[in-house]
């Protein structure tokens, strides 16, 4: 599958993968300012998000094959990878299933193991939303507020909105998404470990990686590093983007993490 990116900069690739119903663009800003200006830095829209094909199919060997013909599409060796939450566990199926392509692995707010709701509510809310029912995003807000209190949170869901023939759409494949969810919510499905350097970044006021999950990171990730960000929540690098973006350009340009 031909995955659609954005390209920020010049040098060594380093490829970013969004969350469940995030998208390329979530990462613009950091993308253009920092890691830019020093990486060849591709923000890639997953299967069955933002700009790239619909399938059935949403495993995360899947998507793991998506970033790796990706890769080969580019012509690159190794590349370092990010990935955040659902985008995480894309970037730890691949490093451990495809251990020669990858030289740096982060991995932000996410740990291997399965997640206690696999319950798509967030799909099933969007989807309740008739969208033929609404002319402007405001009305949409609205319409979400029961389900999600957060007006942040709100603002980030309708970023998934497009219009199609002059009325409003959801861009990802919400179909796809709830049918997978129990997969997306489930663990990370490669077997072996990633050798290689790796740094697992969590919030602190998140629980996404447990103290309990570091024995199960350090099994399948030996080199892996386990260091939270203060003040943060899930969201890490929109919580605190100056530390997160600081920590993340140190572990690459590190002398470990030196070609």
């Amino acid at each position: 599958m031909k995955l659609y990116y954005r390209k920020y900069g010049r040098g060594k690739p380093f490829l970013i993968l969004h969350g469940l119903l995030g998208a390329s663009g979530n990462w613009h800003s950091l993308s253009r300012t920092t890691f830019g200006r020093t990486w060849a830095t591709y923000t890639l829209d997953l299967r069955n998000h933002g700009r790239s094909p619909h399938a059935r199919e949403m495993t995360y060997a899947a998507m793991a094959r998506d970033v790796l013909e990706f890769t080969q599409d580019l012509h690159a060796g190794d590349v370092h990878v990010m990935g955040h939450s659902m985008g995480g566990k894309v970037a730890m199926q691949l490093a451990i299933s495809y251990p020669q392509l990858v030289d740096r692995l982060i991995v932000v707010d996410v740990a291997p193991r399965a997640f206690d709701d696999a319950r798509p509510r967030v799909i099933q809310a969007l989807k309740s939303v008739d969208l033929a029912k609404h002319t402007d995003r405001r009305s949409i807000d609205r319409a979400l507020a029961p389900h999600f209190e957060s007006r942040s949170v709100r603002q980030f869901l309708m970023k998934n909105l497009v219009r199609k023939d002059g009325r409003f759409a959801w861009r990802p494949n919400l179909d796809a998404l709830e049918r997978a969810y129990p997969g997306i919510a489930g663990p990370v499905t490669a077997k072996g470990i990633f050798e290689g350097d790796a740094l697992f970044l969590r919030g602190e006021l998140s629980d996404y990686i447990r103290e309990s999950d570091e024995r199960d990171i350090v099994r399948r990730f030996p080199a892996a590093r386990i260091e939270t960000v203060p003040g943060a929540g899930h969201w890490v690098h929109a919580d605190a983007p100056e530390a997160f973006a600081r920590r993340v350009s140190e572990f690459l340009a590190s002398p470990v993490a030196a070609e």
